[in-house]
C-alpha cells in the first residue's frame, strides 16, 4: 500500500482517537475544577430560637506538660470558660459504648482497646450491669434527676457512669460531692472510691478541665466524642511506620518541636499556661499542624501510599468525632457546647462543624483573650 492509501486508511481512526483524547482531557480538567453548587455553610439557621453555639478549645495534652505544671495553673482558664457558660462539654475520649463495640472485634482493635478504653470490670461487678445496661440506667436516672440530688444519688450515678465506661462523667458527680461524702456505700465499693479519687487528680484535660468545669457549672456529665472505629493495621506495619516517620521529618515539624520545648519557660511566667492555650488556638496553628503532619503525609512518596493511608484515618477520625458532637447537639437544640480537643484537631473540627446548618462557631480567642505575652493579663 502506498503512503497515500495508508493515510486514507488511518485518517478516520486517528480523528476519532484525537477527539476521544480531547474529550478525556476536558473531562479530567473538569473533574479537577469541579465545585459543588450546594454550600451548607451558607444556609445557616434557625430563623427562630437560639442557635447552637460551639466553642472548639484546642488544648495541649496536659500529660505531656513539664513536671512544673500544677493543676492550680488552670484556674484562669476555668474562670474564662465558666464565664462563657457552656451547657454541654465534650472531650477527646472514646465513649463507653464505642469501646464496648470495639471489644466485639478484638483481633482488629486490640491496641485501640488497650490504649483508649477503660476497664469496667470492677464497676460491672459492683452494679451487676454491662456497659450498654449501665449507659441506659444512667440516662434513665438523669431523666428524673432532682434539682438537689442527695449524696447517695450522686454516688449511685457515679457508679453507673463507671460501669458505662464513662469515668470523666463519674468524676463530674464525684467533684460535686463534699469531701466528707466521697465515701463507699452499698452501691460504690471502696476500690471504686479510690479509683475516682485518683481520676479527679489525673494530669489530663478531660478531668482537670472538662470534668472540673462541668462540676463548677452544675452540669451532670460530659460526653466523650473521640472515635477510633477506623483504626486498622496495614499488612507491613514496619514499612508503614517508617514511611510516616519519614514524612514527619521536615522543617515544619522541627519548628513545632522547638515551640513545644519552650513550655517549661512559659509555665514559669505569670499567666504562662494561658499563653500556651492562646497559642494553641491561634489560626496559624492549624496550618502549622498541616504542614508538619497531615500535608506531609499527603505527599509521602511510597508506592503503597502509606502516608495517604495515615491521612485517610486522620480525616475519618475527625469526621466521626464531629458527627458525634453534632449528635449530642441534636438532642439539646439551642445549646452552648464547649468541645475540648488536642490542638491538632481544632482546624479540622472547625472546618467540618462550619458545614453544619445549625452550628454557629465561637472564636476561642474571644473567650481566652488575645494577649500572647505571658507577662501580662487580659481583662
Amino acid at each position: 500500500m502506498n503512503r497515500r492509501g495508508w493515510a486514507r486508511q488511518w485518517t478516520g481512526p486517528c480523528l476519532w482517537l484525537g477527539a476521544a483524547l480531547t474529550v478525556a482531557t476536558a473531562s479530567a480538567i473538569a473533574a479537577e475544577t469541579y465545585r459543588p453548587s450546594f454550600h451548607p455553610d451558607q444556609l445557616k439557621g434557625p430563623s427562630k430560637g437560639e442557635p447552637n453555639r460551639v466553642l472548639v478549645l484546642g488544648s495541649p495534652h496536659l500529660s505531656g506538660l513539664p513536671d512544673s505544671f500544677q493543676a492550680a495553673m488552670l484556674e484562669p482558664l476555668l474562670q474564662r470558660l465558666a464565664e462563657w457558660q457552656p451547657t454541654i462539654i465534650t472531650t477527646e475520649n472514646l465513649s463507653g459504648l464505642q469501646c464496648d463495640a470495639l471489644t466485639r472485634q478484638p483481633q482488629r482493635y486490640a491496641d485501640t482497646i488497650k490504649n483508649y478504653c477503660v476497664d469496667t470490670s470492677a464497676a460491672a461487678k459492683a452494679t451487676g450491669m454491662s456497659v450498654p445496661e449501665a449507659n441506659l440506667a444512667a440516662e434513665q436516672m438523669l431523666a428524673g434527676w432532682p434539682d438537689a440530688p442527695s449524696p447517695a444519688q450522686r454516688r449511685h450515678l457515679a457508679a453507673l457512669f463507671l460501669a458505662a465506661g464513662e469515668p470523666a462523667s463519674a468524676s463530674v458527680q464525684w467533684l460535686q460531692l463534699d469531701a466528707s461524702e466521697r465515701i463507699a456505700d452499698e452501691r460504690l465499693p471502696a476500690d471504686l472510691v479510690d479509683y475516682l479519687n485518683q481520676r479527679i487528680e489525673r494530669k489530663n484535660e478531660s478531668y482537670l478541665v472538662a470534668a472540673a468545669l462541668a462540676a463548677r457549672l452544675g452540669l451532670q456529665r460530659v460526653y466523650g466524642v473521640d472515635d477510633h472505629s477506623a483504626d486498622w493495621a496495614p499488612a507491613d506495619e514496619e514499612a508503614y511506620g517508617k514511611a510516616v516517620m519519614s514524612a514527619w521529618d521536615n522543617p515544619a515539624t522541627k519548628r513545632r518541636r522547638q515551640a513545644g520545648e519552650s513550655k517549661e519557660q512559659q509555665l514559669a511566667q505569670p499567666d504562662g499556661l494561658m499563653a500556651i492555650y492562646r497559642a494553641a488556638n491561634q489560626p496559624a496553628e492549624a496550618i502549622a499542624a498541616f504542614e508538619s503532619d497531615f500535608g506531609a503525609t499527603l505527599n509521602e512518596p511510597s508506592a503503597q501510599g502509606y502516608g495517604r493511608m495515615y491521612l485517610g484515618g486522620w480525616e475519618t477520625r475527625n469526621l466521626r468525632m464531629v458527627a458525634n458532637i453534632r449528635e449530642v447537639l441534636s438532642r439539646q437544640p439551642g445549646s452552648r457546647l464547649l468541645t475540648i480537643v488536642g490542638s491538632s484537631h481544632k482546624g479540622y473540627y472547625e472546618a467540618y462543624l462550619q458545614q453544619m446548618h445549625d452550628v454557629q462557631l465561637v472564636d476561642a480567642l474571644s473567650v481566652l483573650g488575645t494577649e500572647l505575652n505571658p507577662a501580662k493579663t487580659t481583662e
